[in-house]
C-alpha cells in the first residue's frame, strides 16, 4: 500500500519511538522481577506479589516481548523485506498479548489491590484488558481470513491498548511536574487518559491509511 511506504531513514522512527514509549513499564517489570527473583525485602508495597507471583511474572514477560517485539511491526520496510520474520513473530505476539491481557484482567478480578486501584482504576483496566483481547481474537480471524487491513486496524488497536502503561507513565510525570503527587481520582483519570491518547492516536492513524473497519 502506498499509505504504508516510509522513506529509509525515517522507517525506524516509529519502532524506536514505540520502544521508547515503552522504555519506563519495562524497566519499572525488569525492577519487580529482580525483586522477586532476589528475595527483596517484603513490604506493605510489594507483599501482594510475593504472595502470588505467577500472575505478575507472567504479565511482566508477556507484556515486555509483546511491547519491545511488537513495535517492529510497525517499520514498514523491515515488514516488507523478512515478511516470514513478520508472519512468525506474529504468530508468537498473538500468544504474548493474550497472556499479558489476560493475566491482567486476572490480577484486577482477584489479586489483592493497593489503595487507589480499586473503583475507576478496575473500570478502566477491564475496559482495555477487555478490547486488547477482543482486538487480538478479532486481528487473528482477520488474517485467517486473509483480510490485511482488518486485521492491521485490529492489532494497531490492540497494541495500543497494550502500550498504555508507557502512556500513563507519561501523563502521570506531565501531572505531577505541573501540580505535584494527584489524589487517587486524579490518578485514575491519567491513567484512563494513557490508554484514551492510545485508543485516539491509533484510530486516527487507521482511518488515514484506509484500514477503518468494523467488527461485522
Amino acid at each position: 500500500m502506498s499509505n504504508d511506504l516510509a522513506a529509509p531513514r525515517t522507517s525506524w522512527l516509529v519502532p524506536a519511538g514505540l520502544i521508547l514509549l515503552a522504555f519506563v513499564p519495562v524497566l519499572a517489570g525488569g525492577v519487580r522481577l529482580t525483586e522477586l527473583a532476589g528475595g527483596a525485602e517484603i513490604t506493605a508495597a510489594n507483599s501482594r506479589f510475593f504472595a502470588s507471583p505467577g500472575p505478575i511474572v507472567a504479565h511482566i514477560v508477556a507484556v515486555t516481548v509483546y511491547s519491545v517485539v511488537g513495535a517492529f511491526q510497525f517499520a514498514p520496510r523491515f515488514r516488507r523485506r523478512r515478511r516470514a520474520w513478520h508472519r512468525a513473530a506474529g504468530r508468537a505476539l498473538v500468544g504474548f498479548g493474550l497472556v499479558a491481557a489476560g493475566s491482567g484482567l486476572w490480577m484486577t478480578a482477584f489479586a489483592e489491590l493497593p489503595p487507589g486501584d480499586e473503583g475507576l482504576v478496575g473500570v478502566f483496566r477491564w475496559v482495555a484488558g477487555t478490547v486488547m483481547l477482543g482486538s487480538l481474537v478479532l486481528g487473528l480471524a482477520a488474517i485467517r481470513r486473509r483480510d490485511v487491513r482488518r486485521h492491521r486496524a485490529w492489532m494497531m488497536r490492540a497494541y495500543a491498548m497494550g502500550l498504555g502503561a508507557g502512556t500513563q507513565a507519561f501523563t502521570q510525570a506531565v501531572w505531577i511536574g505541573a501540580v505535584g503527587e494527584p489524589d487517587h481520582f486524579t490518578r485514575a483519570m491519567l491513567l484512563g487518559a494513557g490508554w484514551a491518547v492510545n485508543a485516539v492516536v491509533a484510530e486516527v492513524i487507521i482511518r488515514r491509511r484506509g484500514w477503518r473497519v468494523s467488527a461485522a
